[in-house]
């Protein structure tokens, strides 16, 4: 049995984190809130299975079927099979943070490279074989 894997594109960069669950988190810009997506490794696809959001404002209103728990509105979004999930990262706000299997560190200390867009995709996905 392969072990699932994200791979983690940034430029030229490919970076293999063994995971088959991850979480991935971001504080919105404006408004400072958090967010937060649950995916599953499932073959060559991420599957959405879950969101929270702390709040709303600034047209980030969560969906009408969010039910709050605790402190956050959790969700399922409607799209939820990902061949590939697209970041646009910069150094005007915080970095992502990627949490597997309980360790949560912003993207950048999984992918040391330099700050730049970053696409995150199942490893056994079209294109993405092991460099």
């Amino acid at each position: 049995m392969i072990a699932s894997a994200l791979c983690i594109v940034v430029g030229t960069a490919l970076i293999q984190v063994p995971a088959q669950r991850f979480t991935l988190r971001w504080q919105h810009t404006v408004e400072k809130i958090l967010w937060e997506e649950d995916y599953v490794v499932a073959g060559e696809w991420l599957y959405l299975s879950g969101a929270r959001v702390q709040g709303s404002g600034a047209g980030m209103e969560p969906p009408p079927d969010a039910v709050k728990v605790g402190t956050a509105w959790h969700y399922r979004p409607p799209q939820r099979w990902h061949r590939e999930v697209r970041l646009a990262r910069s150094a005007f706000g915080s970095d992502y943070a990627l949490c597997v299997d309980g360790d949560c560190r912003p993207l950048a200390a999984w992918a040391p490279v330099p700050l730049a867009p970053t696409a995150l995709s199942a490893c056994g996905a079209p294109g993405r074989a092991a460099r």
